[in-house]
């Protein structure tokens, strides 16, 4: 049921907001507009990905059925793995950005930075999650660690999906 939930946020929220706002910005439009436009852009997409984070934290809790004492340990330290994926996920939605800001007018070199970037996204955030299981096994059982990372695997692969289905294809 919160699956769904977040699905139906996600597809209302980052849809419009990516596919109409970022992606369909014209040539003609004047600097200081455009300029206005990209702030609105990116105060619009903070607060969307904090209504994310917030939404994952809840399906989290409601799913990984925690004791007091795990509770009281393991939120912690789930706040430091979000505040690190957070600083990943930063690289993630920069490279979006500027595929955005040059999607008309990409060149090869660019096209081949951006996806590098991306592949880098990806590795740093399997290098997090390899660097926390000690971490999460500390405070929580090896099958509740476990079932986190797959809840944050499967939450973070809809996410991804929903930006997939709303991002153009690179135009060779």
């Amino acid at each position: 049921m919160m699956l769904r939930s977040l699905v139906a946020v996600l597809s209302l929220s980052i849809v419009p907001l990516t596919g109409s706002s970022l992606f369909a910005q014209t040539s003609t439009q004047q600097a200081s507009s455009s300029n206005q436009d990209q702030a609105s852009i990116d105060q619009d997409m903070d607060l969307l990905r904090k209504d994310i984070r917030s939404q994952k934290k809840q399906m989290i809790a409601a799913n990984m059925k925690l004791t007091d004492k795990e509770s009281e340990q393991f939120w912690p330290v789930y706040d430091q793995y979000t505040a690190e994926l957070v600083q990943i996920n930063n690289k993630k939605y920069a490279a979006i950005k500027q595929f955005a800001q040059n999607y008309d007018t990409l060149t090869d070199a660019q096209a081949q930075d951006l996806m590098k970037q991306a592949l880098e996204v990806d590795e740093s955030v399997a290098q997090l999650r390899i660097k926390y299981i000690p971490i999460f096994q500390k405070v929580i059982s090896g099958k509740k660690t476990a079932l986190f990372f797959q809840l944050d695997r499967r939450l973070v692969m809809l996410i991804d999906l929903q930006l997939a289905s709303v991002i153009p294809l690179v135009e060779p």
